[in-house]
């Protein structure tokens, strides 16, 4: 991508978002800042892949709620893998993440900030000068996280945490299960349980004090927190 960004005419935007009415908006919004970019659009995962690699954007504006091919439910599971690949292989390229559900990017805090290309996020609640904003941050190579609630905290994730809570909540499984998908012992998966508790803020004692689920509760402050869905 050696394009000057300074010259709007030269910029190739590719719009992401499982809803046309949101996908429509953006790009009328775009148009009347850039009127001369080149503004490709897509609904899917399959769909962008297929026209990313042909684009190669200047700028990637996308939402995480995302479905895998045309007629599936949208998750943000489908658009947070596809954000991971993307930070991995194309680390110059110039990000907007314009979604509802922005907190799950504490899932990827350290992939975000060491990613080289602008990479910034705007609430679908914020205003069209706000998202024009952020856009204009992104292509400049800036970096803006600052309003997610939880990727600019201290709270520092292990990938094997989150693995846990996708595990134990996502797919139901209990700790011997966990364990064995895992390929650890039993005692190692209660160790990232007291260590993910720890992160989150749990007191586990005043809890058992007054007899509220300990996993129950430590499901509710993860999906707080993002970890999950």
């Amino acid at each position: 991508m050696k394009k000057n960004l300074q010259d709007k005419a030269s910029l190739t935007f590719l719009l992401i978002d499982a809803h046309e009415i949101f996908l429509s908006g953006t790009k009328e919004l775009l148009y009347s800042c850039y009127p001369d970019a080149k503004i490709f659009t897509a609904q899917n995962l399959e769909n962008t892949l297929n026209q990313f690699s042909k684009l190669e954007p200047d700028l990637l504006v996308m939402d995480i709620l995302l479905a895998k091919k045309p007629g599936e439910i949208p998750h943000t599971s489908t658009g947070i893998n596809l954000l991971a690949n993307l930070l991995e292989n194309y680390p110059k390229l110039n990000i907007v993440i314009h979604s509802q559900y922005i907190k799950s990017l504490v899932r990827m805090k350290q992939k975000i900030y060491s990613h080289i290309g602008g990479f910034t996020v705007a609430n679908k609640t914020l205003s069209s000068k706000e998202v024009v904003t952020r856009v204009k941050w992104a292509l400049e190579k800036s970096t803006y996280i600052e309003d997610i609630k939880g990727v600019d905290s201290n709270l520092e994730l292990k990938p094997e945490w989150l693995r846990l809570v996708n595990l134990a909540y996502q797919e139901g499984l209990k700790d011997k299960a966990i364990a064995e998908h895992m390929c650890v012992s039993e005692r190692m998966v209660r160790h990232y349980w007291d260590r993910l508790q720890e992160a989150l803020n749990i007191d586990c004692e005043q809890l058992k004090n007054q007899g509220k689920n300990l996993r129950v509760m430590t499901q509710i402050r993860a999906r707080e927190a993002g970890l999950i869905d």
